[in-house]
C-alpha cells in the first residue's frame, strides 16, 4: 500500500469520478485507476461502485475511506512537525471570508512579519463552506469565518463580536429620518454579496427575525461593489462594522437603528487533529492580540 494510493482513493472518493480526480491530484487517469484496482486487489475489497462516469463508495470504500485520510493526515503533520524548528522559514496558509480578509488581514501580516520575519503567510479569500472543507482536506492552518460551524473536526474559536450597520446613500430618505427601525427595511431593495456569503446568511436571519424577507436587488462578490451600488442609490445593504471606511463618508451614510443591534461573531477555525507549527500558534497569538487591542470589537474568549 502506498501513500499514493490513499491519495488517489480520496481524490474520486471528493469528486465522484476518476477523471476529475486525476486532473486534480496532477496524474493521468489511467494511472490513478490502475492504482485504485491494484490497492482493491491488495485490499480484497472493492473501494467503489463504476458507475458510467460516477464512481460511488461502496461499503468498504466508506470505512477505507475514513482511515486513509487519518494516515494522510498523520503523514503530513508528522512532516510539518520534523521540519518545524526554528532554523527553517515557517510557511503557513491562512484562510478568511471576503468580509474580513481585507480589512483585518493586512494589518495582521504587517505585525507578523515585524515580529516574526521568519513567518511566510499565504493567504485564501474564499466563502466559508469552501475554507472549512479546505481545513478538513489539509489546506489550512488557520480561517477566519462567521460561525456557525456544523463539522465536529473543526474547533471554533469565537474572537469577537461586530456589529453590523446599516448602509445607505447620503441622499436616501432612510438616512434623513430621524429615527429607522427594521421595519422601515422591509419595502427596501437591498444589495447583498452571493448566496454562499455568510453576511448574506446574517442579513436573511436579521430578516426573518423581523417578519421580512428581503427583496434582492443585486448581488456582488465584493464589499466594495456593495457600497458602490448602495452610494449611487441602487438600494441599501448591512455591512459590518469592519469594513466602514473614511471614504465612505463622501457617498453613503450609516444608520444604526432604533429598534435593533444585529451582530455577528468572528471566530478562528482549526482542524482539531492537525498539528499545529509554531508559525500557525504565532499568527493566531497576532488574532488574538489584535482583538483585545481594538475597542470597536467586543472580545468574546470563549472555545467551542
Amino acid at each position: 500500500m502506498e501513500l499514493s494510493q490513499l491519495k488517489y482513493v480520496v481524490g474520486v472518493a471528493e469528486t465522484g469520478n476518476f477523471t476529475r480526480a486525476a486532473s486534480r491530484l496532477h496524474v493521468a487517469q489511467p494511472s490513478l485507476s490502475q492504482q485504485i484496482i491494484k490497492l482493491e486487489r491488495e485490499l480484497g475489497h472493492k473501494l467503489f461502485h463504476r458507475l458510467g462516469r460516477k464512481a460511488v463508495l461502496t461499503e468498504a470504500g466508506i470505512a477505507f475511506l475514513d482511515r486513509a485520510r487519518r494516515i494522510l493526515f498523520e503523514v503530513e503533520d508528522a512532516t510539518k512537525e520534523l521540519e518545524d524548528s526554528a532554523s527553517f522559514e515557517r510557511r503557513i496558509t491562512v484562510g478568511a471570508i471576503s468580509t474580513v480578509a481585507p480589512y483585518l488581514l493586512p494589518s495582521i501580516i504587517k505585525l507578523c512579519r515585524e515580529r516574526y520575519p521568519n513567518i511566510q503567510v499565504n493567504i485564501r479569500e474564499d466563502f466559508k463552506a469552501n475554507l472549512v472543507r479546505a481545513l478538513l482536506d489539509g489546506e489550512l492552518d488557520l480561517a477566519l469565518a462567521a460561525p456557525p460551524i456544523t463539522e465536529s473536526n473543526i474547533l471554533v474559536e469565537v474572537l469577537w463580536k461586530e456589529s453590523l450597520i446599516l448602509a445607505v446613500a447620503k441622499n436616501h430618505p432612510l438616512a434623513l429620518k430621524p429615527t429607522v427601525t427594521a421595519a422601515d427595511l422591509a419595502d427596501q431593495s437591498f444589495i447583498l454579496l452571493g448566496s454562499l456569503s455568510s453576511l448574506t446568511a446574517e442579513v436573511r436571519r436579521f430578516c426573518g427575525d423581523h417578519h421580512f424577507e428581503p427583496r434582492i436587488g443585486s448581488r456582488c462578490s465584493q464589499v466594495a461593489t456593495v457600497k458602490a451600488l448602495v452610494g449611487l442609490g441602487e438600494g441599501i445593504s448591512i455591512l459590518p462594522e469592519g469594513a466602514r471606511s473614511p471614504d465612505d463618508e463622501k457617498t453613503l451614510s450609516y444608520v444604526t437603528l432604533e429598534d435593533a443591534k444585529p451582530v455577528r461573531e468572528i471566530a478562528v477555525l482549526r482542524h482539531m487533529q492537525r498539528y499545529q507549527s509554531r508559525g500557525a500558534e504565532q499568527f493566531l497569538s497576532l488574532l488574538r492580540e489584535a482583538q483585545a487591542a481594538t475597542p470597536a470589537r467586543q472580545p468574546v474568549g470563549i472555545k467551542k
